[in-house]
């Protein structure tokens, strides 16, 4: 029989172990919570978020030491049985790794990989891709918390790696600046600059599914249901021309500072009776908005003094300052005043 002596260092390894994926475990959770609510950041009250978010990621770096030893005792093992069990854990490794390198190289040097993806695409695919493995691995192999894990000494560790991820997050900007790399420059969001005051440079982009319509000037109508009841209009209905210079911020990494021209909302929508504004796009998509936001809304048909793109909402499009790109609706058909609370809608579109 093995004698306790010599069974101390094996306990040691196996706590060890457990303590790194329970650390593993509550750093991926705190990636994932920061980084949903970056996502959705669109004023520089999100700045934080956003940081928490690096520094959290950073903290996965600065925990692989401890788990590339327990992966490797993993891999040892040669039992048939949890061969698939194995094998998941390596592909949900590789998914993190994956994530965290491409928000890396997108923090500091680039937004665009071959082959037309981008790193923010590839990042938020891989955490994604990566939570049902997660969930698996977790009901596979649970680490139950202890109550000694909320000992002193856990909380000294916790606070050394967080001030380690921390460090690292700050020497990575500081490198960014000092070799002025892209990085150095990008937004509050984590958006990289791309078309300022140059419509024809931004990217086209849309949510998933949607594909760019092809919508004539002269057949177009405004489908609107508020305060006076229903009506339609046309696109030289809308009357007088507002502008507004304001930010559109993509969640695919890119933002521009544009020129928008067209009608405020509150000069066309009467509000009465209605709790929130349901903008719909000729493709389907809809996003809600609070009713109190209707006098920073614009239903922009111009940018930088021309009529809109196809691919950048012709013949009308909504402007949200203040929000990221996904709630700037394109193509918009119907404007409809509601009684539904603005928060019933998913916190992102599904389609």
């Amino acid at each position: 029989m093995r004698s306790v002596n010599a069974s101390i260092p094996i306990y040691r390894e196996v706590m060890a172990g457990r303590r790194t994926n329970l650390a593993l475990l509550m750093v991926l959770a705190s990636a994932l919570l920061t980084g949903t609510v970056a996502f959705a950041s669109g004023t520089a009250a999100g700045r934080w978020v956003v940081i928490a978010h690096g520094v959290v990621g950073l903290g996965l770096i600065v925990l692989l030491p401890w788990k590339s030893v327990i992966v490797r005792r993993g891999l040892r093992r040669r039992r048939t049985r949890r061969r698939t069990e194995r094998w998941t854990s390596v592909g949900f490794g590789v998914l993190v790794l994956t994530a965290v390198v491409t928000g890396v190289l997108h923090s500091g040097w680039s937004r665009l990989l071959p082959g037309g993806l981008t790193t923010m695409q590839v990042h938020v695919g891989a955490a994604l891709a990566a939570i049902p493995l997660g969930v698996w691995h977790v009901v596979a192999r649970p680490v139950r918390p202890r109550r000694t894990d909320l000992s002193r000494r856990t909380a000294l560790r916790t606070a050394g790696g967080a001030a380690l991820a921390g460090a690292v997050w700050l020497s990575a900007e500081a490198l960014w600046r000092t070799t002025s790399a892209p990085g150095a420059d990008r937004r509050f969001t984590g958006s990289h600059e791309v078309g300022s005051d140059d419509p024809a440079a931004m990217p086209v982009t849309q949510w998933f599914t949607d594909r760019v319509p092809r919508i004539e000037a002269i057949r177009w109508r405004l489908h609107l249901t508020d305060g006076h009841g229903a009506r339609t209009l046309a696109l030289d209905d809308l009357g007088r021309t507002d502008q507004v210079r304001a930010t559109l911020d993509c969640t695919g990494g890119w933002f521009a500072h544009q020129e928008w021209s067209g009608v405020r909302l509150d000069r066309l929508v009467d509000p009465a009776g209605g709790d929130s504004l349901l903008i719909r796009s000729a493709t389907g998509y809809t996003r809600r908005l609070p009713i109190e936001d209707l006098a920073t809304l614009l239903l922009a048909t111009r940018v930088g003094g021309a009529p809109l793109s196809a691919g950048h909402g012709f013949p009308a499009r909504l402007v949200v300052p203040g929000r990221r790109g996904f709630w700037w609706v394109k193509w918009v058909t119907d404007i409809r005043v509601d009684s539904v609370p603005p928060w019933a809608q998913p916190p992102f579109p599904l389609t």
